[in-house]
């Protein structure tokens, strides 16, 4: 099974640790957090890896090098200019196989990555998104008001539950090779917005697991809490 790595991205939002670290390489105590995701792949069959990488990219290639020590094939391709989540794709065409998996270099999570594939390969979907319940809290008071500026409701401090994209997704090439222009950027959303309007099969696959996107600095702090709490659980063995 194959999988590509996404760590083009600059990371503004964990400024000032990301002028000197790629976020990939961002660490959760001792463990940069793209080498918990290596090792995930690696544990559950994912052998061959494709790291589309860009900003600081030589300090990951320094760090992972050929990534035989996780038990794993790792390929390079450099993005000479931003590309967006789905753009350095494009790039990868001949390299890939005919379902492969795509997420992001900078999330912690315990997703079964081999039952995803599984599934989506199963069921033979287009496109397969993981899912998860993401409950956020707004610290303002909430209004609702008709046409006219008459209140309807006033919602102190709410909170609100989500089904949001965790980054991670399977594709199938053929299917995706009508929208997607080497060397041109574009998004995983907007991939996933023009297939579906296309008629193709886009699964939305949830399960219970947990999941934090480390983009912004309390998401960061909040995951190396949680890794330093529950190390056993992200980490498979070896």
């Amino acid at each position: 099974m194959q999988a590509v790595i996404l760590a083009g991205g600059v990371g503004r939002r964990l400024e000032p640790y990301t002028t000197v670290l790629p976020k990939p390489l961002m660490p959760l105590n001792d463990c940069p957090i793209m080498e918990i995701v290596i090792r995930q792949l690696a544990f559950y069959g994912f052998k061959d890896v494709l790291i589309a990488a860009g900003y600081l990219s030589h300090l990951i290639e320094a760090y992972f090098q050929d990534g035989e020590r996780y038990g794993v094939s790792v390929r390079y391709f450099k993005e000479e200019f931003p590309l967006g989540t789905a753009g350095p794709i494009g790039q990868l065409l001949e390299d890939l196989e005919d379902n492969f998996l795509v997420l992001n270099g900078d999330v912690l999570t315990t997703l079964d990555f081999a039952d995803l594939y599984n599934s989506h390969v199963d069921a033979n979907w287009a496109a397969t998104i993981a899912v998860s319940s993401r409950t956020e809290k707004i610290d303002f008071g909430v209004l609702s008001y008709d046409e006219n500026g008459l209140l309807d409701s006033y919602t102190e401090k709410p909170t609100y539950t989500f089904d949001v994209s965790m980054g991670i997704n399977v594709l199938q090439k053929n299917e995706i090779l009508p929208f997607i222009d080497p060397g041109k950027y574009l998004d995983i959303p907007d991939l996933m917005v023009s297939m579906h309007d296309a008629g193709k099969s886009v699964f939305c696959y949830t399960t219970d697991c947990q999941w934090l996107d480390i983009g912004r600095i309390d998401d960061y702090k909040l995951a190396g809490e949680l890794f330093e709490q529950d190390r056993d659980v992200f980490l498979p063995p070896g």
